[in-house]
C-alpha cells in the first residue's frame, strides 16, 4: 500500500488522519486511537517490510525510545506489526512545532529562551544516557518545541546506540559516520567509539545556532565541513554574530562543550546545561562575576 493511500485507513486500531513527515525508511502520521487519543504513528515503508536490516533498525529505534522515560522525551505508546505486515511505532503527540522551523524564522533567540530549551533537551538526553543510550543525532529537526509553554520534547532514536553493546558493534570505520554533519562531534568522523560526550557536543552546536543563527563552522559543502571539523577550531561564539553580544562566560561554556577532544568537555550533558544556564542568564559582566563563574567552571571539571 502506498503511503498516501494510508490516510483514512486504520493500522492496528489507529485511524490515520494526515501525513506529517517522511524519511528515507518511514512516514509519520497524525492518527487517532480509541484508548490513546491523538498519537504520532511512524510506519515503515511497505517496500522495506521484507528487508530484515530495515525492520531490525526500525524495531531497535522503537525499543531504544521506549527505554527512555522522561517528560522531555516523547513517550512510546506501542510498538508492533499490523495485520497487513506494516511495522509501526506509536508515540505521544507532542504539541508545538519542530525546533528547526521555529529557529529559522526567529533566531537569534533571547538568551533566556535558549537556556530553557537547552536545559530541557539536556534533561531528556541525560535520561537517555542514564538508560545506556547515546542519541547520536541531536539537531533542531529532532526536537519538538511549544513556544507558548516553552515545553521541549526530544524525538527520534533512529540511529541511537547502546553503550552496553560491544566495541566492535559500536565502532564506525574512519571516513564513515552516522548523524548529521552540521551537528556531529568530530570523533564520530574519525572512527572512534562515540560516547555520551558526542551528544553534549551536538547540544552545544544547537545552543550556538539558536543564539546566533549561525553554526560553529563556516563550510558550504560536506567535504569542506568534514575537513574543518577534523582540522580547524570552531568559530568562537563571541565572533559568530554582529547582532548579539555574548559575555566571556557564555563564550567559555559553549566553546568548552565544542572542544575537539571529548575529555575536554563538561563531565556530563547536565553539567554543560547548568553552566550554560548560569552564563546565559548572567547580567553582570563585572570582574567579580567573572571570577565567580570561573570558580564554577573549575568545580565542574
Amino acid at each position: 500500500m502506498a503511503r498516501d493511500q494510508l490516510v483514512g485507513t486504520s493500522v492496528a486500531g489507529y485511524t490515520i488522519n494526515k501525513e506529517v513527515g517522511e524519511g528515507g525508511t518511514s512516514s509519520v502520521y497524525r492518527a487517532q486511537h480509541p484508548n490513546h487519543g491523538t498519537v504520532a504513528l511512524k510506519v515503515l515503508r511497505e517496500k522495506l517490510r521484507q528487508d530484515k536490516t530495515a525492520v531490525a533498525r526500525f524495531v531497535r529505534e522503537a525499543r531504544y525510545g521506549a527505554r527512555v522515560k522522561h517528560p522531555n522525551v516523547v513517550n512510546t505508546i506501542e510498538i508492533g506489526e499490523a495485520e497487513n505486515g506494516l511495522h509501526f511505532l506509536a508515540i505521544e503527540w507532542a504539541k508545538g512545532e519542530i525546533l528547526d522551523r521555529y529557529a529559522k524564522l526567529r533566531a537569534p533567540l533571547p538568551k533566556d529562551e535558549v537556556a530553557t530549551i537547552v536545559s530541557q533537551i539536556a534533561a531528556g538526553v541525560q535520561a537517555a544516557h542514564d538508560a545506556g543510550i547515546v542519541h547520536r543525532d541531536l539537531k533542531p529537526e529532532n526536537v519538538m518545541y511549544d513556544p507558548e509553554t516553552r515545553q521541549v520534547k526530544l524525538l527520534d532514536f533512529g540511529i541511537a546506540t547502546d553503550t552496553q553493546a560491544s566495541g566492535d558493534e559500536r565502532l564506525t570505520r574512519a571516513g564513515f559516520f552516522v548523524g548529521t554533519l552540521m551537528y556531529i562531534a568530530p570523533e564520530a568522523l574519525s572512527g572512534e567509539i562515540v560516547t555520551a560526550a558526542a551528544d553534549q557536543y551536538s547540544l552545544a552546536t544547537i545552543a550556538y545556532y539558536l543564539l546566533t543563527r549561525a553554526l560553529p563552522y563556516t563550510a558550504k559543502a560536506p567535504r569542506e565541513m568534514f575537513t574543518q571539523l577534523l582540522t580547524m577550531p570552531p568559530v568562537p561564539l563571541k565572533d559568530a554574530s554582529d547582532e548579539v553580544r555574548f559575555t566571556p562566560a557564555l563564550d567559555a561554556v559553549v566553546m568548552r562543550a565544542l572542544s575537539r577532544a571529548p575529555v575536554d568537555r563538561f563531565p556530563s550533558v547536565i553539567a554543560f546545561s547548568e553552566a550554560f544556564e548560569n552564563a546565559a542568564l548572567q547580567a553582570d559582566d563585572s570582574p567579580k562575576m567573572l571570577a565567580k563563574f570561573k570558580g564554577l567552571l573549575k568545580r565542574s571539571r
